[in-house]
């Protein structure tokens, strides 16, 4: 007998449904899937013959084949073992086949038959909405990601005899309530973040973060250790503006499909802060495997890539960044199949200015050589430079700075400025592609970034005579630009521009060409 049961897989940051056929004939005992499976759903065999005999049900000693269609797409994971062994008991009249119709089942089997979670459930449900499939019947812990998807009965279930018995009306199982809720999305963005409060003096590099997060202007700081790089950048989160829905549904699409979604998070509210070691592969910060996996890139999606010790990266792996900054994606392509993820993040790195740390600090001796300095900071190329609007110096603290008992602005009050600025961009660019004045292109750059002539007094003289290259021109004036959007001025002012060159002075202290 062939009974067919409704699942689904995984395919970049989506979803596509899969049928699966499982057809019970005569023959010798013999259990085969089909499908172009992975290794795991092999395996399925062995967890969906033990799971149903331990779960009390019988187990038909013929010819098992299950197929997972469209049979031409290679299929990973163990979210299918549910969808398989339902379908066997369909075959043998222990489920009703007539339930199964409107329903798409997922889950991975314990040799008891308890269920454990999978992952992707948020995209599997909007998959199911977009298919006018109500029913979902999902392990308990993916039941609140899922349900945040309306129009959608996502019906958690713990065990294989439970989700039996849901689907022959022997038991009755409430679906998860509906859990999207605007002002709690809200709530919770804001108090989760650390606080720039924390941070004692750096004003000058506080302004240099608010700038970039107006504009999503990506942005190095070189200090020397100890001097609050990482605290920072830690902090950079809590000043930009907060996730849309849209936003936060595509965050929470991509951590759950990568499995790192808490369980008691149906719904990302906060943005991203990702912050790989220097020994990460090209792999792992791009993505990649026989069937495509998003990497850190896209796991910063809508939010933050800090990368600590910048030159300490291997050369290959900062290489493959620049076309993820370019294009605000990354295709990654495999014989399996290739895949595009989003990779729209904000790039905020650190680094010392020397090997020893100590360039420039004038508490401490520097015992590097200028050749040792320049190969230290030479290790980060010029394209990838290229991509970096926002050059700041971060100092060490000083002692009064330290014991001061006055304290900065609290993030919430950056955080307003930054929205604001931001508005005038979304505004500014509605009928674009563009999200913000630092993905601006030469045309736009034109259109939005003119100024007067004593401004272009001050840009001749940063490029001619403060050694600043010919590449930092553009990135000054977009860098004008967001000035001018905090101050709420439509002009670009010689005051916004002078400003902007500062946040190139490094060009001509350690890459001028």
């Amino acid at each position: 007998m062939l009974a067919t049961v409704l699942s689904s897989a995984l395919l970049g940051i989506d979803a596509y449904i899969v049928k699966v056929e499982v057809d019970v004939a005569g023959g010798l005992p013999a259990f085969s899937t089909v499908g172009l499976p992975d290794s795991a759903i092999k395996e399925s065999r062995d967890r969906v013959t033990a799971a149903i005999k331990n779960s009390g049900f019988y187990f038909p000693q013929t010819r098992i084949t299950a197929n997972l269609a469209p049979a031409d797409i290679r299929k990973a994971g163990s979210a299918f073992d549910l969808p398989i062994a339902i379908g066997v008991m369909a075959a043998t009249n222990q489920v009703d086949p007539a339930k199964l119709e409107n329903a798409m089942i997922l889950g991975e089997l314990a040799l008891d038959g308890n269920i454990r979670g999978i992952q992707g459930g948020l995209p599997i449900a909007i998959t199911a909405k977009e298919n006018g499939i109500q029913n979902l019947i999902l392990p308990a812990e993916n039941a609140k990601e899922a349900a945040i998807v309306e129009g959608v009965n996502v019906y958690p279930v713990a065990s294989l005899s439970e989700a039996a018995a849901f689907l022959n009306a022997e038991k009755e199982i409430a679906p998860e309530p509906y859990t999207r809720n605007t002002d709690e999305h809200k709530k919770e963005h804001a108090e989760r973040h650390l606080d720039l409060l924390d941070v004692k003096g750096q004003e000058h590099v506080k302004r240099a973060i608010e700038v970039a997060a107006a504009g999503g202007h990506n942005l190095i700081m070189i200090g020397p250790p100890g001097s609050g790089k990482t605290m920072i950048a830690k902090r950079i989160p809590s000043i930009l503006p907060r996730l849309s829905m849209d936003e936060s549904l595509e965050t929470t699409k991509i951590q759950s499909i990568i499995g790192i979604l808490p369980s008691d998070t149906p719904l990302v509210v906060t943005r991203p802060y990702r912050s790989p070691h220097h020994t990460i592969s090209d792999a792992g910060l791009i993505g990649g495997g026989n069937v495509p996996r998003p990497g850190e890139v896209s796991l910063a999606h809508n939010g933050v890539l800090f990368l600590d010790e910048l030159p300490e990266f291997r050369r290959n792996v900062l290489e493959v960044m620049r076309q993820p900054l370019e294009d605000r994606r990354v295709t990654i392509s495999r014989a399996a199949a290739s895949l595009t993820y989003p990779a729209n993040f904000m790039l905020v790195a650190a680094m010392n200015p020397c090997p020893c740390g100590f360039f420039s600090d004038p508490n401490r001796d520097c015992k590097c050589t200028p050749n040792q300095i320049q190969n230290y900071v030479s290790r980060i190329s010029g394209p990838l430079l290229d991509r970096i609007d926002i050059q700041v110096e971060v100092p060490a603290v000083k002692y009064a700075e330290l014991s001061a008992e006055t304290t900065g602005e609290p993030s919430t009050q950056v955080q307003e400025r930054v929205e604001s600025a931001r508005q005038i961009q979304q505004q500014r660019f509605a009928d674009t592609t563009i999200h913000a004045n630092a993905t601006m292109e030469s045309k736009q750059i034109r259109e939005y970034c003119q100024v007067d002539d004593q401004a272009q007094d001050l840009l001749r003289v940063a490029i001619n005579q403060l050694g600043l290259s010919a590449r930092a021109y553009d990135r000054i004036l977009k860098v004008a630009r967001t000035i001018a959007d905090l101050d709420q001025n439509p002009n670009i002012e010689a005051v916004h521009v002078s400003e902007a060159i500062q946040y190139r002075s490094l060009d001509r202290s350690f890459w001028k060409k």
